[in-house]
């Protein structure tokens, strides 16, 4: 992620909306440098004052401080709609973090924190958002809006998913993806944020629901989110460890070397199977590391707006 150390130690919890500008900031200046430098453009905010252009949009304040001429861009309005989802359930908020901040998230911390920076670009081009949240039972829903205020009462909200009780919440995410469905009429883009753990092993009853999520043309996205260093490599100390399930309570006492090369095997081939389904039901499938993959997610929006407006 290309922020600055000085924003690293800035606390997630009352700190959201900066540190989401912050971190869309650091994007946005390193599209220049990547092979998405041409979506820059979109981003552009101030451009260059010319003499003999009209002075109604300098942007003054600017000048004051650079004593320089510019002029503010105001992008057209577009129709895109977007809603966000994100799965609350305690397995998200693994692997424990007393103080969150950019250099140490959890899952929920990463995806409050990747939804947020998602609302800010969003903000930024006018586009319309809206935001579910769901654990044991469907927590909150508002419909798409662009207003500041909608903006605002989404962010209070996404500080409270991080503040939120994070043991016994066992989910059934196919429950509240059907409901979800059901709520979002017009066309949109939906970015799902869940680990894919559920308390039911029924795979059917989870592909039907984001299949569902497909109704009335909508773009599905789902962000797999993991600790790929823990859930899919297995990389524990070489200790004896107590490992508890966080939504049912059961555990296990064992030595993780001993297990590593089968879990992760096991573990692999049921991610492989999870991206093999979203192929076949046309959702987009992208694996998100909590440890790394922040500017994936930005990325990952700026081309599926590309596909989505054709």
């Amino acid at each position: 992620m290309d922020i600055g150390k000085e924003v690293n130690k800035v606390h997630l919890y009352k700190n959201l909306e900066l540190l989401a500008e912050q971190v869309v900031e650091g994007f946005i200046s390193g599209l220049h440098k990547s092979p998405f430098h041409g979506f820059s453009s979109e981003f552009a905010e101030h451009k260059i004052y010319n003499s003999g252009e009209s002075t109604k949009h300098i942007d003054w304040k600017v000048f004051a401080k650079t004593d320089r001429l510019y002029t503010k861009q105001y992008e057209e309005e577009t129709n895109l709609r977007c809603h966000l989802i994100i799965d609350n359930s305690s397995s998200m908020h693994y692997p424990e973090v007393k103080t969150m901040d950019v250099s140490h998230l959890n899952k929920i911390g990463f995806s409050v924190l990747a939804a947020a920076a998602l609302m800010n670009l969003l903000k930024r081009q006018r586009d319309a958002v809206g935001l579910s949240v769901f654990s044991d039972h469907y927590e909150y829903y508002a419909p798409e809006k662009g207003s500041e205020r909608h903006h605002k009462m989404l962010l209070n909200n996404l500080e409270e998913v991080l503040q939120s009780e994070s043991q016994g919440k066992e989910t059934r995410p196919y429950t509240y993806l059907h409901q979800i469905a059901e709520k979002i009429h017009r066309r949109s883009m939906i970015f799902l944020f869940t680990d894919m753990f559920q308390t039911e092993t029924d795979q059917k009853e989870l592909f039907d629901a984001l299949r569902h999520l497909k109704y009335n043309k909508h773009e599905v996205v789902l962000f797999h989110v993991m600790d790929k260093e823990k859930e899919l490599h297995f990389d524990f100390d070489e200790v004896p460890k107590r490992f508890i399930d966080v939504e049912t309570g059961a555990h296990i006492d064992l030595y993780a070397k001993n297990f590593k090369e089968v879990y992760e095997k096991e573990v692999s081939k049921y991610f492989k199977e999870i991206a093999l389904k979203c192929a076949q039901y046309k959702i987009k499938y992208i694996e998100a590391d909590i440890a790394k993959d922040l500017n994936k997610i930005l990325t990952t929006y700026l081309i599926e707006k590309q596909k989505f407006s054709r």
